[in-house]
């Protein structure tokens, strides 16, 4: 795979409540990614940007939600997640901006 290719593949990390804990508690961080991105690929594009050893991945996709606003309806836009869980010993500092 290219180098490119993995530089695109993650969009950001979820932060949240939940995906918050999981990063103290079990060293899981969640990530959202491109939709048409692979476990491999997720796998190796967080191993060549945060330097670290990567055990698992988990995708998964989540619809959006049916809203209605003044009477109309539509449908916010679907996102694609990855869980992310590193080889022991291992972390991620997304607040220190290395």
């Amino acid at each position: 795979m290219s180098q490119e290719r993995l530089l695109k593949v993650l969009l950001a990390p979820h932060v949240s409540e939940k995906s918050s804990l999981l990063a103290e508690s079990q060293s899981q961080y969640v990530f959202r990614v491109t939709p048409d991105a692979t476990k491999l690929e997720v796998k190796l594009a967080v191993e060549s940007l945060f330097n670290v050893k990567v055990q698992s991945v988990n995708v998964l996709n989540q619809k959006g939600k049916r809203k209605i606003f003044k009477g109309r309806s539509g449908v916010r836009s679907g996102t694609r997640k990855a869980v992310v869980r590193l080889a022991a010993g291992q972390e991620l500092d997304f607040v220190s901006g290395e």
